[in-house]
């Protein structure tokens, strides 16, 4: 049976010649199988917080607040899929939170005719990870017409930072 990962098109190619690691990933959802992903059909305002990727790891993007553009807070559950050997949570997978949730802030400031792309992106591990849920609270700190800097702190669920991050955003004119 072909398999395909229903998250992005550009896997499509993925088949029963994959790799076993690429194989084992994409056959989540055969090609036959109807989406039981969530409605993802994002108006304007909210097209960001529906990323497939977030879907994937179970980011939980709290709506936009009117009052508060340019900002954003992403929750996400942690249990043993996510740790690293030493059974704390991966530093991938924080770097990939502090990434959705800058990028979810920085699009929530753009046009509907504009899309961005991250130029770079540093993050700080302050502490190991234990706990069972993550926060992440984002902010663009400065926005010009082509360039934006975004912040972003991470906490445990005892309110401890644990992750600190930085990101430059570059606007782009959708094609």
């Amino acid at each position: 049976m072909k398999s395909i990962c229903k998250v992005s098109p550009i896997m499509r190619w993925r088949s029963e010649s994959s790799p076993p690691l690429l194989r084992r990933c994409h056959s989540l959802m055969p090609l036959d199988s109807p989406d039981s992903s969530p409605d993802t059909s994002p108006n304007d305002s909210d097209r960001f917080d529906f990323a497939p990727i977030s879907q994937l790891i179970g980011f939980q993007v709290d709506p936009a607040k009117p009052d508060s553009p340019g900002e954003c807070t992403v929750r996400l559950p942690v249990d043993s899929r996510l740790h690293n050997p030493m059974g704390r949570v991966h530093g991938g997978v924080l770097a990939a939170l502090a990434d959705a949730s800058m990028g979810i802030a920085f699009g929530r400031t753009l046009d509907p005719e504009q899309d961005f792309s991250t130029i770079d992106l540093h993050i700080h591990f302050m502490r190991p990870v234990r706990g069972k849920g993550l926060i992440a609270h984002s902010s663009v700190r400065q926005r010009g017409l082509r360039v934006g800097f975004v912040t972003c702190d991470i906490q445990d669920d005892r309110g401890r930072l644990v992750a600190s991050a930085t990101c430059s955003c570059t606007v782009l004119d959708k094609m």
